[in-house]
């Protein structure tokens, strides 16, 4: 299969391609800014892929907050860039990925999620996922473009940015480690979150390339929720020396949702996916990986995103 990536050199981007690539699949990287249509139209020219994964985007929810205007342009005119350089080069499909963060707002009797349930953004990432989603129901309706989306849930894994939850955790730990330091920091330790390991992650995007079908949503996750707390105690239980957890309000979002849980009912009937990465396993190889970051890398960063 030949494949393109957009946001290739980003977290899921790096595992993507690398399972496309154990795959077999001819994979080609867009460099291209995805709000400069000609230089993605000049990426995609000649490519000819039989599919298209669009991951490029601005994915840091505590920061949509205080850009709010750059985060709807990046990930909607973004969107919109990519699906049009896509139909301008034939590409088979495009799977979109989205995140489970439309759903926005939910009620204990709303969970698990499903893809029928509405669209109620909280965030304004949210809120830019939730229009490039309508920009690629518009491709489809509108230009006929074979377009799947994938709602994402929250992953970890190596490599992981420490704007988010359990990579910032895994930092502050190795942090600590290497300074003698026994505090973590943490925020709202009640968040309770669907958490899927990135490889398994990219399996799923994979599959829906294969066997999803044009013009649906995807939910991509366990079906399952653990709380920020039980995260973080089973990384401190990993660490080297004794840890404790410490709040600090400078960590909490301005506005947060007590539980995200997914049914990935629709994936698994769909593909066949399931997660074969247990979170011990995952959690392992997030502090192994900070582990092997220089001395420094590790210091605490001013938010976390779930």
């Amino acid at each position: 299969m030949r494949a393109l990536v957009t946001g290739a050199g980003g977290f899921v981007g790096c595992h993507l391609v690398a399972h496309l690539a154990a795959c077999g699949d001819e994979v080609t990287t867009s460099e291209a800014e995805i709000t400069d249509p000609e230089a993605l139209e000049a990426d995609f020219s000649g490519c000819r892929p039989d599919a298209v994964y669009h991951l490029a985007a601005q994915a840091d929810v505590n920061a949509s907050f205080t850009a709010a205007a750059a985060t709807l342009r990046v990930n909607v005119e973004g969107t919109f860039n990519v699906l049009d350089a896509a139909r301008r080069a034939g590409a088979g499909r495009v799977v979109v990925v989205s995140s489970a963060d439309v759903y926005g707002r939910l009620e204990p009797d709303d969970l698990p999620v499903d893809e029928t349930a509405p669209m109620r953004p909280v965030t304004p990432y949210g809120a830019s996922k939730a229009a490039a989603e309508m920009v690629c129901v518009q491709a489809g309706l509108g230009r006929g473009l074979d377009v799947v989306r994938a709602r994402a849930f929250n992953h970890l894994g190596p490599g992981q940015s420490d704007r988010f939850v359990a990579a910032a955790l895994a930092a502050r730990i190795v942090h600590n480690e290497r300074t003698g330091a026994d505090v973590v920091a943490v925020g709202n330790l009640r968040a309770r979150r669907d958490f899927t390991d990135v490889r398994d992650v990219v399996r799923a995007y994979r599959l829906l390339a294969e066997h999803g079908a044009c013009g649906e949503a995807y939910n991509v996750c366990r079906g399952t929720s653990l709380s920020v707390l039980e995260l973080a105690e089973t990384l401190i239980a990993r660490a080297r020396q004794p840890m404790r957890l410490a709040a600090d309000d400078e960590l909490l979002r301005p506005v947060d949702v007590t539980e995200v849980r997914g049914d990935p009912s629709k994936l698994r009937a769909a593909t066949g996916w399931c997660p074969e990465v247990k979170l011990e396993r995952t959690l392992d190889d997030l502090l192994d990986h900070w582990r092997g970051e220089p001395a420094g890398s590790e210091l605490p960063p001013s938010g976390d995103s779930h």
